[in-house]
């Protein structure tokens, strides 16, 4: 037990040093608004380097993202079946995916899945 402790004692240290060591050896900059400006021959910038982003592309990867989690949680029931505990597999696959169905309910209902307006 003392052993797993200190595997993620370890895992979680190398994870702290590894986020920590760009942020302790960046150099460091003056950001002032020169430049961060674009370069555009010497000109001023005649519009915004930014090109606009529909936040509907951001909601519907967001939209995305928590449904596949959520369905890699239905792939280790398949390891499950080599027990002979179906009624628990059949539970689990039915409440992970009426938890997926009210999630749908739930975005069509607030209009989220509406691609045109």
């Amino acid at each position: 037990m003392h052993i797993l402790y200190g595997l993620i004692f370890t895992a979680m240290l190398i994870s702290i040093i590894m986020a920590m060591l760009p942020i302790m050896t960046a150099k460091k900059t003056n950001k002032d608004r020169e430049k961060l400006s674009p370069f555009e021959c010497g000109f001023d910038p005649f519009k915004s380097s930014h090109a606009p982003f529909s936040l509907r592309f951001f909601i519907i990867t967001v939209i995305f993202l928590t449904f596949e989690v959520e369905l890699t949680l239905l792939l280790p029931l398949g390891l499950l079946a080599m027990n002979n505990n179906y009624y628990y597999i059949m539970l689990m696959a039915l409440i992970i995916t009426m938890i997926l169905i009210m999630g749908l309910i739930h975005e069509w209902v607030q209009g989220t899945l509406n691609w045109a307006q």
